[in-house]
């Protein structure tokens, strides 16, 4: 009798520390009557939201104006969703139209949440159009091709007055994500880094030497490009031995080492990273915001914290800007940016010599957040 007892004492108090692990979410969407053909979804950065897939998880139809779904998670995950019809072509907006920041939530207890979805992004139909703004000179290579990889274009930003005085060489930033730097037009949500306005502020205003931005477009392999991958070697050389030999060759650079840099952010901060760390030949300096250096997840493994820590040889010499936010992904970055800067320093690398680290714990993982540091970054690595 003791036995069974002592049993289910056990079984209880397991069963309560198991409850105290998961979190059941309840998501509900009001929203005008829609089309008795449509579904509305919820997608976000965890495997129960659909890994971002707009048309993975559904929530059950209550009424003609209301949604909703009841999902588990894991006690403190950090989730980031939005709500679609079924595609980004039909995601919710606000009442201008304008594709609003992901939703982010930190789960601690069991809760509902409700959300008032006014329109849709497919009820404008052509209306919707994001004005494309460049300051500056660009010029675009089309269609380059890297050994196992997919072309993409290739986007070069001139300073003021390059043309004016043919006798100045300049330093060259080369920097990933292209779309997403000089144009809202061309940007994933329609905000740009503003790259181009910042660099030629700082520029004219005579706070930094001119230099040249080398913007190298994503593919749909992004993921495999920008980590630790045989792609990603593949695009490091492509870049190494395909994209600088062009631009050296084409355009007034100043091709050596200390004046080669390279820049992106999340996985185009880990392989700006990796560029500086594995070709340090070629560039000494790199800005790597919200760098993905160290992730482990349902979808990722990634550790090149490792690598830094495996290394044996000579000091490598660097000047590094590091930088990230707060909220959701960026809660997720930092434990791994934590173990990278705790790397440097063991390896004798002094921070506010060798390298920067700034966190602004109010952003979040976005465009519109690089842009505001943007600046920050430019100003350390091109400091005169």
């Amino acid at each position: 009798m003791k036995v069974r007892l002592l049993l289910c004492f056990v079984f209880l108090i397991t069963a309560n520390l198991l409850g105290q692990k998961t979190v059941n979410i309840t998501f509900k969407v009001s929203t005008p009557v829609i089309s008795d053909t449509s579904t509305i979804y919820i997608a976000g950065n965890k495997k129960a939201l659909g890994s971002w897939n707009p048309a993975a998880v559904f929530l059950e139809k209550m009424n003609e104006s209301e949604w909703s779904k009841q999902i588990q998670f894991e006690k403190g995950d950090i989730l980031e969703f939005k709500f679609t019809k079924g595609s980004w072509e039909t995601e919710a907006v606000d009442s201008a139209g304008n594709t609003p920041q992901n939703y982010i939530i930190t789960v601690s207890e069991d809760t509902t949440l409700s959300f008032n979805i006014d329109k849709w992004k497919d009820e404008f139909g052509s209306k919707i159009i994001v004005k494309g703004q460049i300051t500056g000179t660009i010029q675009y290579h089309k269609n380059l091709k890297g050994k196992g990889l997919l072309p993409r274009d290739v986007l070069v930003w001139l300073p003021p007055d390059y043309y004016a005085d043919t006798f100045i060489n300049y330093p060259v930033l080369y920097m990933h994500d292209a779309q997403n730097l000089f144009d809202p037009a061309t940007s994933s949500f329609g905000v740009d880094w503003q790259i181009d306005e910042a660099a030629d502020s700082l520029i004219r205003c005579s706070l930094l030497d001119p230099f040249i931005i080398v913007g190298i477009n994503n593919t749909i392999d992004r993921k495999a490009e920008y980590t630790i991958t045989d792609k990603g070697s593949a695009y490091m050389k492509f870049i190494v031995e395909n994209v600088k030999p062009m631009i050296d060759s084409l355009y007034r650079t100043k091709p050596d080492r200390d004046n080669t840099v390279t820049g992106g952010s999340s996985a185009g901060g880990l392989i700006s990273f990796m560029l500086l760390w594995e070709y340090n030949k070629v560039f000494a300096k790199a800005i790597c915001m919200s760098p993905a250096y160290k992730v482990k997840s349902e979808t990722t493994d990634i550790n090149f914290v490792d690598d830094v820590e495996n290394y044996n040889g000579i000091k490598k010499q660097i000047k590094l800007y590091i930088d990230n936010g707060g909220i959701g992904l960026e809660a997720i970055l930092q434990p791994g940016i934590d173990d990278m800067i705790n790397t440097l320093k063991n390896k004798g690398y002094i921070e506010g010599k060798d390298f920067l680290w700034i966190k602004d714990p109010e952003s979040a993982h976005s465009e519109a957040a690089w842009a505001k540091r943007i600046p920050g970054a430019l100003k350390f690595i091109f400091s005169k």
